[in-house]
């Protein structure tokens, strides 16, 4: 559009300092619409249509500024927004992964504790089994004194009775 308009405006200072002969009109049989300029009529209607036609090209150039303007400001609010929606995202996920860090190592010192408390376990029935070996081998020992001590009674017995 500014173009144009600019284009427009050259072509109206090229017609004003170089004023031209009227184009000839075309003739009714041939049904042409003839798009030819005409010539102005005076230098202060040239002038005031070229100062008419500076305004609205400037005019154009001002809307279309504004529209450049308001669609930089949506952008930049669209743009806004998302970044505040993507931050808010990112410390939801941040503080959900903060969350489940703290609940596995929440789970592995229970784990921990737990494994302590079977090896506890474990060496005490360990011990426990140590000393009943040691109570077993000390029974069988006392068994065997006094299978010797019996059958020492028994020869005894059978030397006085034959």
């Amino acid at each position: 559009m500014a173009y144009r308009a600019n284009q427009q405006l050259r072509e109206d200072i090229w017609d004003y300092r170089y004023p031209s002969a009227p184009a000839p009109l075309p003739d009714e049989e041939e049904k042409v619409v003839s798009f030819a300029r005409q010539p102005a009529k005076g230098p202060g209607t040239t002038a005031l249509s070229l100062m008419q036609q500076a305004t609205e090209m400037f005019e154009g150039i001002e809307n279309q500024a504004r529209e450049t303007e308001a669609r930089a400001q949506s952008l930049c609010k669209s743009a806004t927004e998302r970044l505040r929606l993507a931050e808010k995202q990112r410390d939801a996920s941040e503080r959900s992964r903060r969350d489940l860090i703290n609940d596995f190592n929440a789970r592995i010192e229970e784990m921990a504790k737990a494994m302590q408390r079977a090896e506890k376990r474990i060496v005490s029935a360990e011990d426990h089994a140590i000393a009943a070996e040691f109570r077993a081998q000390a029974a069988e020992a006392q068994l065997h004194k006094a299978n010797r001590e019996l059958a020492a009674i028994e020869d005894m017995i059978r030397k006085r009775l034959v």
